[in-house]
């Protein structure tokens, strides 16, 4: 059974779970494209960023608020109350490592931007919009060979980000930085592979309702 069929089924109430996980998976998006604009930007438009990085926290921490609100109040759900919870909670989690690692840019007072930062943020809008897509899928009828392959795209896109902090961190521990500067620039990194693994965890969660439900 599909999800588009399952929401045809569903009372009206029961559509708004959709509605509520786009909505957080758009701050996502907005969050990754936030942190690619500071990090191909100058270092003076930082503060100004940080206020729409906070503006994204507390949008994002509404969306679950709302979600998990809505969950209490429905007694019929289009899929598995824990899965709902589930998903709402990581679309959160995506939200919040990315701001912090905005917020962490200033935080630290990082004076330059990496390749590594940059080729990060590209990934992380990369991750964000195939979870955009994945998370739109589940309003409409689609096929099981739609979802795997954005799923294959997003684990793609994760592992890429996983052998570039692997290279990043050898780089560190070099030798050639101090102990400040590893410090701060394993926590940036570290909280960017955080996103990238919290939409792999999305997409796994979604293709497993999928097959659940046949």
């Amino acid at each position: 059974m599909k999800f588009g069929f399952l929401a045809k089924l569903m009372p009206q109430p029961e559509n708004k779970f959709y509605h509520s996980f786009e909505e957080a998976v758009e701050v996502c998006v907005l969050s990754a494209q936030l942190f690619y604009q500071i990090v191909n930007s100058d270092i003076a438009l930082r503060p100004e960023y940080l206020i729409q990085a906070k503006k994204y926290k507390k949008r994002g921490k509404e969306a679950l608020q709302n979600t998990l609100a809505l969950l209490n109040a429905t007694f019929i759900t289009p899929i598995d109350r824990e899965d709902i919870q589930q998903i709402a909670s990581n679309l959160y989690r995506c939200t919040k490592v990315v701001v912090k690692a905005c917020v962490n840019l200033h935080t630290y007072n990082v004076e330059s931007y990496s390749d590594v930062l940059k080729k990060q943020a590209e990934y992380l809008m990369a991750a964000t919009d195939e979870l955009k897509n994945l998370i739109s899928m589940m309003k409409t009828s689609p096929r099981g060979s739609d979802i795997t392959a954005t799923d294959l795209t997003i684990k793609d896109i994760e592992s890429t980000g996983d052998d570039l902090l692997s290279t990043a961190m050898e780089d560190l521990f070099s030798g050639r930085y101090d102990a400040l500067h590893i410090m701060k620039m394993r926590n940036i990194y570290k909280g960017i592979e955080n996103g990238l693994d919290a939409c792999s965890d999305i997409s796994d969660l979604i293709v497993s309702i999928e097959m659940k439900r046949g």
